[in-house]
């Protein structure tokens, strides 16, 4: 008889230490951990930690589960449960996203992300957009600027004389209308490929100099609100989410959407100002605006490409994409 208490005290204990055991997830980044991607996704799963009273906790793996392209559906498939990747590494995947990669948007990543965030909390995942997994937020980097080794990019025909690396989404097609000879690769490849001369340069926001020690790099092409943007999802496996008690997803709930814009955001233009004021002046990279017909000449062309993406947008089921964008740059203006 005395066996039974025994019995339930040890069924009890084994209980409380399932209860106390918590949550922890498998989190993977394809960057060096002191790139902004990395530390922004580290603060978040701190914060993470904290809200939840350390019964949520992030297991940061030593190295990414997968490449860049092909961290989507890594999360979607379980190899890790946490993660973020560039929309734009995949072409033709995701039509609503390019919102955020046009030009000319804001010189703020925290302004576009939160913006970003807003719009596609409103418009874009009422739709399904990234379907297969929990988005936990949006953000981008920012602005994008034309960066070169031997010579500066102060004209389209400058540009057009040389090998340019770019990342995906809507700079693939600008630099296409404008006849430039650029190849889509990760930023992870970057210094490899101008190192060896492969690539005469890149487009980057500023951080990308520090970051990837792109020592290489001494000219500098930029333009109001950038010449192009990244749009990013950060994303949990959707399976994962679904295993969540209701007051863990309440908490991953809580330290979604807008946290997660203005983490990355800020994140990003921490790290912009540190590299273009410090790190680009020690190695002597020479800055240059793009003048009135330089940004002339690339209006002219994405004109056509915001038109371009507005009509496949409709035909994917996104009404007024024309409102979609305007709305998109009233509220990059509102951001403080």
């Amino acid at each position: 008889m005395k066996l039974r208490p025994m019995i339930a005290a040890l069924l009890a204990a084994g209980t409380a230490a399932t209860a106390t055991a918590g949550t922890t997830f498998t989190v993977s980044s394809w960057v060096p951990p002191t790139h902004t991607l990395s530390v922004s996704q580290k603060e978040w799963c701190d914060l993470l930690a904290k809200e939840s009273a350390g019964e949520m906790t992030c297991n940061i793996l030593p190295k990414a589960v997968a490449s860049p392209p092909g961290t989507f559906d890594a999360v979607r498939d379980g190899l890790a449960d946490i993660s973020y990747t560039v929309d734009g590494y995949t072409p033709g995947r995701f039509i609503n996203t390019q919102v955020a990669e046009f030009p000319f948007l804001g010189d703020s990543a925290t302004a576009t992300s939160v913006a970003y965030q807003r719009i596609y909390s409103k418009h874009f995942a009422p739709m399904g957009e990234h379907k297969g997994v929990h988005v936990l937020g949006v953000f981008t980097h920012g602005p994008g600027i034309i960066f070169s080794s031997d010579k500066p990019a102060k004209s389209v025909a400058d540009v057009a004389s040389m090998k340019l690396r770019i990342g995906g989404g809507n700079i693939v097609e600008l630099t296409k209308a404008l006849g430039w000879n650029a190849t889509l690769k990760p930023a992870t490849q970057s210094f490899e490929l101008l190192s060896t001369g492969v690539m005469d340069g890149t487009t980057f926001p500023d951080e990308s100099i520090k970051s990837f020690k792109l020592s290489m790099i001494k000219h500098a092409t930029t333009f109001p609100g950038g010449l192009y943007n990244t749009s990013f999802v950060f994303m949990m496996n959707q399976d994962k989410y679904k295993s969540l008690s209701d007051k863990e997803k309440a908490i991953v709930d809580k330290i979604s959407g807008e946290t997660v814009a203005r983490i990355w955001g800020a994140g990003w233009d921490k790290v912009d100002a540190v590299s273009r004021d410090t790190v680009q002046k020690e190695q002597g990279v020479q800055r240059t605006q793009a003048d009135d017909a330089f940004i002339a000449a690339v209006k002219a062309k994405q004109t056509d490409l915001e038109a371009k993406w507005a009509k496949a947008a409709g035909e994917k089921g996104l009404k007024d994409p024309e409102g979609v964008l305007k709305e998109f740059r009233a509220e990059i203006a509102k951001v403080k």
